[in-house]
């Protein structure tokens, strides 16, 4: 299970009325810590690309970082950008609307 998680409507139109989801996400984020940092990578990352999940993002609290992924031929993720400290964020699948990844560590 994913820290945070999202799915576009067209696949999930209603709420399930039960407490957790079938449903693998469109869209994933982990906050990495140090206790968690090698489950997200090792053991977390290979099982949301096995089940189709888009678009996934590493949020690095104690780096000031955000590592931005998409899911390249339905198996590995491909790095689209590592951002840094107070660089605009305009990532896919939000990216109709920047904002300052200092925001996140304020």
């Amino acid at each position: 299970m994913p820290d945070l998680a999202g799915w576009r409507r067209e696949r999930m139109p209603t709420l399930p009325e039960t407490a957790w989801f079938e449903l693998a996400p469109d869209r994933a984020c982990e906050i990495l810590s140090p206790s968690t940092v090698r489950i997200d990578r090792a053991a977390k990352m290979p099982l949301y690309a096995r089940e189709g999940v888009a678009h996934l993002w590493l949020v690095d609290p104690n780096a000031c970082t955000l590592e931005v992924y998409a899911l390249h031929d339905s198996r590995h993720w491909l790095l689209l950008d590592t951002l840094k400290e107070e660089d605009s964020v305009r990532q896919p699948p939000f990216d109709a609307v920047a904002f300052p990844l200092g925001s996140l560590w304020a």
